[in-house]
């Protein structure tokens, strides 16, 4: 079913750190005054070292011409103003919370929101979505109620070699043995989010048999997980230009959110 089209109005706004410095949350949302049918904040990609909520601005222009209020947020980078991935995963928990505000202010509670991201940032919002600060918990307590990962890492991490492993742990900052704690297919449960998957299957930093691993696990914990595959696409192949994928992403990427989430 085609989509309506409508103008985008764009603005920003800042929301705390976990440290209290001040980070960017860039908000797009319908410029004709409706009011939105669901929502999403999404974090960008860059291995938690590079990149900034300007990364996925067009993929947020395109959803909120679709009746959908979609909020691009910045966190703090390895090398820079975070210690550990620890601080990022602590700003992305701040930001789904401001967003949730912001959210309200525009008539969408919690069940008609949704969190997601590109690669490093994709984990990031599965992480704070599937991993309370005390545990694994349901998606009720995490803020939104699901989430959409574009070429997500991190899903399957005890999967790689021990040596990588190692490496990966000194890369974000924590002790070794640590990495498991960051390994979302580790605490997969019943009760977890909705996740759509947009994956390619010659992905060079996630490998795909990873992705249908996770995917896997968390059908047999009876939750819904969609992995659309995109052939022969590697990672990042999301962005426009990149590989004639984008509107393609766009538009899987609404369907879920106006089937699964959508105010009535």
């Amino acid at each position: 079913m085609p989509f309506m089209m409508t103008a985008c109005c764009e603005s920003s706004m800042l929301y705390q750190a976990a440290d209290g410095s001040e980070l960017p949350l860039l908000v797009f949302e319908s410029g004709e005054g409706t009011q939105p049918r669901a929502g999403v904040v999404l974090f960008h990609g860059g291995a938690l070292r590079e990149g900034s909520a300007d990364g996925l601005a067009p993929h947020c222009r395109k959803l909120a011409a679709r009746g959908i209020l979609a909020v691009s947020a910045g966190y703090r980078l390895l090398g820079r103003d975070a210690v550990s991935i620890d601080d990022c995963i602590a700003d992305v928990r701040r930001a789904v919370e401001q967003f949730g505000q912001l959210a309200a202010s525009r008539g969408l509670e919690a069940p008609h929101l949704a969190s997601g991201g590109s690669s490093a940032g994709a984990h990031l919002a599965l992480v704070a979505a599937m991993i309370d600060r005390d545990g694994p918990t349901p998606a009720p307590k995490s803020g939104t109620a699901a989430v959409v990962a574009l070429n997500p890492a991190g899903l399957d991490l005890c999967s790689f070699e021990p040596e990588l492993q190692r490496h990966l742990e000194h890369q974000v900052g924590i002790a070794a043995g640590r990495l498991i704690e960051y390994s979302l297919i580790e605490f997969v449960r019943p009760g977890s989010p909705p996740v759509l998957i947009h994956h390619g299957t010659c992905d060079e930093v996630e490998p795909i048999d990873s992705v249908r691993r996770f995917q896997d696990a968390m059908v047999r914990s009876g939750n819904e997980c969609t992995l659309l595959e995109y052939e022969h696409a590697e990672h990042g192949f999301h962005y426009p230009g990149n590989s004639g994928h984008f509107d393609d992403v766009i538009d899987a990427t609404a369907q879920f959110l106006l089937d699964r989430i959508a105010t009535k």
